[in-house]
C-alpha cells in the first residue's frame, strides 16, 4: 500500500481555508451588483498608458455575471464569460482538495505491510 504524505499545515489551517473558500462566493453573492462599479481604475497598464488592457473590467463583469446581469457584464468585459467558469472550477477543486486533507487527519494511515496506524496529532 502507498503511504499518504503528511499534510504540510495543521488541521486548523485547512478548516479555516475550507471555510474561506466556502464563504467567499456567498459574500460576493450578497454584495450589491454595483459594489465595484464606481471608483478609480487601479490597473497599472491603464494608469500608465491611458488604454484599457484585456483584464480591465473583469472584476466588475464577474460581479454582474454572479448577479445574472449578463448585459452589464458584457459591457464591462466579454472575457469574463470565459474566466469566471474557469476560476469557479479552480476554487471548487481547491475546496474539495482541502476537505480531503481535513479528512486525512482523522483517517488511519496504512503502512507498507498493509496494517493500519493511527496518525500522530
Amino acid at each position: 500500500m502507498l503511504k499518504r504524505s503528511k499534510p504540510k499545515y495543521s488541521k486548523t489551517f485547512y478548516i479555516a481555508k475550507a471555510s474561506a473558500l466556502a464563504i467567499f462566493p456567498l459574500v460576493l453573492l450578497l454584495l450589491p451588483v454595483n459594489t465595484f462599479d464606481t471608483g478609480r481604475d487601479i490597473c497599472l497598464f491603464t494608469i500608465l498608458s491611458g488604454y484599457n488592457c484585456w483584464g480591465c473590467g473583469m472584476t466588475r463583469a464577474c460581479m454582474h455575471i454572479i448577479h445574472l446581469d449578463l448585459a452589464g457584464a458584457l459591457a464591462y468585459n466579454k472575457l469574463a464569460f470565459i474566466a469566471l467558469p474557469i476560476l469557479s472550477g479552480l476554487v471548487l477543486k481547491e475546496f474539495i482538495d482541502t476537505v480531503k486533507k481535513i479528512r486525512s487527519f482523522s483517517a488511519p494511515v496504512a503502512d507498507d505491510e498493509g496494517t493500519e496506524e493511527m496518525p500522530s496529532v
